[in-house]
Parts: structure tokens; sequence; C-alpha cells
């Protein structure tokens, strides 16, 4: 398993979307993409405390939500109820693929087996441009349990800036 490379093209993979104001669609990659890039976040499930972690962080990373260049998605395999409910009670504002078979995350190569029992999202980020080519990835390597990684934003947010040739914005969310 190593993820998508920087350079290959994503698979146009459609899968149920959970939006913020808890509309369900069918939506496809090509769809997300077409009027801005996407970062497309997989992660393991809604309410584990290390997800949480990571989805209020980047709710709190304000320039995912305050500017205009990137689309911030997340992917795991929770499915559309667990979404609302997780959307609602932290106030996320970026939707959720109910990627329930990890058809979504196969397709990017990033499941995993924890432990060698469950299955999961391996925690990774993709940057989708609009022809669907993948210009940023950073991917979780925990020693032990590649899900157990947080996205280092400041990181991620350095390699989305650098990709997309962005100007970075006068406040950086602070």
């Amino acid at each position: 398993m190593t993820g998508l490379s920087v350079g290959t093209t994503a698979p146009d993979v459609a899968q149920t979307l959970v939006a913020p104001d808890g509309d369900v669609s069918e939506r496809s990659l090509s769809d997300l993409v077409a009027d801005k890039p996407v970062l497309l976040c997989f992660y393991t499930a809604d309410f584990s405390p290390d997800c949480t972690e990571e989805w209020c962080a980047l709710r709190d990373f304000d320039w995912f939500t305050s500017g205009n260049a990137v689309r911030v998605v997340g992917s795991s395999k929770s499915g559309v109820g667990m979404h609302r409910r997780f959307i609602d009670r932290y106030g996320l504002l970026f939707p959720l693929y109910a990627d329930t078979d990890l058809e979504l995350a196969a397709a990017f190569d990033v499941v995993y087996r924890t432990f060698g029992v469950s299955k999961r999202s391996r925690r990774s980020c993709f940057l989708i441009d609009e022809n669907l080519t993948v210009r940023y990835r950073w991917l979780g390597d925990h020693w032990l349990d590649p899900t157990r990684d947080v996205p280092p934003l400041t990181e991620v947010y350095e390699g989305v800036t650098e990709a997309l040739d962005l100007d970075e914005p006068e406040t950086f969310g602070f």
C-alpha cells in the first residue's frame, strides 16, 4: 500500500457525500473538482478520538474554511447518519464521503488492516486538481497503525500552497 503518487490521475469514483447542511447525494470526484481543487482527507471513523482531533483542527485551521482556493472533503467508512451527527456535533464546514465499502479508499490505495484484522482508510490527504491529477499527498506512517497519525496541518497547508502556486493569506487562520 503506497497511496497514489503525485502526478497520477485519480480515479473518478462516485460515493455518497454528506454536506454540512445534512443533504446527501451521490457525487463523483470530477463533480467536486469542477470549480476548484479538492483536498481529499481519508480518516478512520467519525467520533474516534484521533479523527475528532483531526477534523476539529481542520475546522479551526481557518485557511481551509475561509479561502476559495481549495475544497476540503473527508472520507471514512462511517455511514450517512454517523456523518450527519459528526458534522452537527463539531460544527464542521466540510462535506464527508460515506465510503462504507472503502471503494474510494481502495481507488487511492490507502486501505489498511489494523493489526491485520479490521479494514480502514489509512489517514492521508490528496490534493486533486480539475484534471483529477494528484498535485500533493500526505500519508500517515505511524510505525504500528498508520490510521493513528494526524495530518500536520502546517505541512499540508504548505504543500497545497506550493502545489497550487498560491499566495499565502494574510491571517493564516490566526
